[in-house]
């Protein structure tokens, strides 16, 4: 499996989640709604859920096992970082025209 785009939308208003992100997995399936959350411990993610009936929220999509979770993770919030430090760099940008 291989993840071929990753796409981030920063979430502008203040609070523990800090973007929206879909990823393509070999070109053919696309997931949505993973969210970059800011926890105690760090940035993690956490997969596109619903609110079962019984008040709960349950995963929609999500990895099988922990190493492609950390793997999922690792390319989301590499990708996160680089729109962070992108971000500045467009604001001088448009300042200085």
């Amino acid at each position: 499996m291989n993840i071929t785009d990753v796409r981030v939308r920063r979430v502008a208003k203040e609070g523990k989640m800090k973007a929206v992100v879909s990823i393509t997995i070999d070109e053919e399936f696309v997931v949505h709604d993973i969210k970059v959350i800011e926890g105690e411990k760090g940035l993690f993610i956490a997969m596109p859920s619903r609110k079962a009936t019984d008040g709960e929220y349950r995963d929609i999509a999500h990895p099988i096992n922990s190493e492609t979770r950390e793997r999922i993770q690792g390319i989301i919030l590499e990708k996160y970082e680089q729109v962070l430090a992108e971000e500045p760099a467009e604001a001088e940008a448009e300042v200085e025209a």
